[in-house]
């Protein structure tokens, strides 16, 4: 087990996993602080480490706690993140400013990816990366996501990229950036509310076993970058694709015509088309989420093994 920077508190259980060879998958926590509404957001934490645990797997939630990066959050940090007001979101960027301040703050996936890997863990699952915004020849707005991935040698299980996002851009930004990425079972790229995005993909595996191969070939090549595992919503699960183009192309215009930019324009697109399905999108959202968790276990247990 590589020693994780003094500034990073690893947890006595996800230690021991750790230095024991033991399976252990990362689990982020914006989606708890920004993504999803109290008591939603702990009844998600609680559960989510639930189904970790049920398949044999240590889970480490990862989450920033009075200024401290926390790798294998307690029952009792995880409520405080998700029941406090005045968590932030935290990239790898904002971690020092973070501690210097001691503020609490939800990681997001660069960060937790970031940490995860200072601590030892191989494997992680998130809902959906970040990526390239649309528009973004003009603006260069670029989540962190990507270029973190691409120096952190882990495998992170998502549904793709959200679909707010310029999902092609973010493709062809990944391939440049050397991170391979893979159909779980299929050979087209998931968009995250549905199950193709319209973009295909060169490889797929069909396993968690293919999976722990992959990443073990990527160590012995010496890459440094993760390997993203693409896991697709059941189709009898995602959002109806003509209704989801329809309800994206307004919540786009929308925050074209209020103004919005920057960090403001995922959380606004993501409210805008909660509201405009009647909150099928949150319920789509953590299906997504269950199924990448549930994934990520098992290939933890193939890597561990």
């Amino acid at each position: 087990m590589r020693t994780p920077p003094p500034g990073i508190r690893v947890s006595e259980e996800v230690r021991d996993a750790v230095a024991a060879g033991s399976a252990v998958l990362a689990l982020e926590t914006t989606i708890l602080t920004h993504g999803l509404p109290r008591p939603r957001n702990l009844d998600v934490a609680r559960s989510s480490e639930r189904l970790v645990r049920d398949a044999g797997v240590v889970p480490a939630t990862i989450g920033v706690v009075g200024g401290e990066p926390v790798v294998g959050l307690s029952a009792d940090e995880i409520e405080r993140l998700c029941t406090a007001d005045g968590v932030v979101k935290a990239s790898v960027r904002d971690l020092p400013v973070a501690r210097a301040r001691g503020l609490d703050a939800g990681t997001t996936v660069a960060a937790t990816a970031w940490l995860a890997s200072r601590a030892g863990i191989r494997v992680m699952s998130t809902g959906g990366l970040g990526g390239v915004h649309r528009g973004a020849g003009e603006t260069f707005d670029e989540s962190a996501d990507l270029p973190t991935l691409a120096t952190t040698p882990i495998t992170l299980v998502s549904a793709g990229v959200k679909s707010i996002l310029d999902i092609g851009a973010t493709l062809e930004r990944l391939e440049t950036l050397g991170v391979p990425v893979v159909g779980y079972r299929t050979n087209r790229y998931p968009g995250f509310y549905v199950a193709d995005s319209g973009f295909a993909l060169d490889y797929r595996i069909e396993s968690p076993a293919d999976a722990a191969a992959l990443a073990r070939a990527r160590d012995e090549l010496g890459l440094a970058s993760a390997v993203l595992v693409a896991n697709p919503i059941d189709v009898a699960e995602q959002l109806d694709p003509e209704f989801h183009e329809r309800v994206l192309a307004e919540a786009l215009a929308a925050a074209s015509e209020a103004g919005i930019t920057g960090h403001d324009t995922t959380p606004f697109l993501l409210d805008f088309v909660q509201r405009a399905t009647g909150g099928r999108s949150l319920e789509v959202n953590l299906e997504v989420y269950r199924g990448n968790v549930a994934l990520g276990a098992e290939i933890a247990r193939a890597v561990a093994a």
